[in-house]
């Protein structure tokens, strides 16, 4: 079941989309919006210290396809404080994945 969430910036303009990841009357993730072109990496990317306070874009159309694994990390913890995708793939295709971005994403309480 889709639960609904949006994208505020502060200029006032609002994205609609389904929200993901943490559960709880009110996820929220505050920070500067910022993108990322990357295709593959997006584990990487969440982990890297550079990013912490950031909303992360991904402009690749489908992100999640190889799952999350132990060895990929970049750091200790998810940095950033919120993820956009465009399509988020549930049911990912790697010999190395051990979880769900999703289900990785929910644990570290950060909002997709």
């Amino acid at each position: 079941m889709s639960r609904r969430g949006a994208l505020v910036l502060e200029g006032g303009l609002v994205f609609e989309g389904d929200l993901l990841g943490p559960t709880g009357t009110e996820t929220q993730g505050y920070g500067e919006v910022v993108f990322n072109t990357s295709m593959t990496g997006y584990q990487e990317i969440l982990t890297d210290p550079s990013y912490f306070g950031q909303i992360v874009v991904m402009t690749a159309s489908h992100i999640g396809n190889t799952g999350v694994n132990s060895e990929d990390p970049e750091s200790r913890k998810v940095f950033c404080s919120g993820l956009v995708v465009h399509e988020l793939c549930r049911n990912p295709s790697n010999w190395r994945s051990s979880q769900t971005l999703e289900g990785y994403l929910a644990e570290a309480g950060v909002p997709c």
